[in-house]
């Protein structure tokens, strides 16, 4: 199980202190710093059954920068998403949890933090 978070998030830091409290196995990835590829940001994607664009953060600087309120939410413009969110991960909705059955929750709430436990994370 792998937790991607913004340490100054305080979604993130409530969803490792319920893994904490659960005794869950897990490892922190700090996204902001070890920024993931595009094939990562794909290979999340795919677990979470969701596009880019359902993940991204619209209200940041950087988003409204780029314009994304604009940008097509197609499957043509998947890769453009993708590449913006390599290229700018403040976008990247947070935290991600990656549970070990091979699926994986964005956990913005205990209930979605406890989905992912129940994924096969405890130990």
């Amino acid at each position: 199980m792998e937790i991607w978070i913004n340490p100054a998030c305080s979604k993130c830091r409530s969803a490792v202190g319920l893994l904490d409290a659960e005794g869950a196995d897990y490892t922190v990835r700090r996204y902001l710093e070890d920024v993931p590829s595009p094939d990562e940001i794909r290979a999340v994607l795919d677990r979470l059954g969701l596009e880019p664009w359902d993940i991204t953060r619209t209200q940041e600087a950087d988003a409204k920068e780029l314009g994304l309120r604009d940008w097509p939410r197609e499957a043509e413009a998947r890769e453009r998403w993708i590449t913006a969110l390599a290229g700018h991960p403040k976008l990247i909705q947070r935290p991600i949890i990656t549970a070990e059955d091979g699926t994986a929750v964005v956990g913005r709430s205990e209930e979605a933090v406890r989905d992912a436990l129940g994924r096969g994370g405890a130990s």
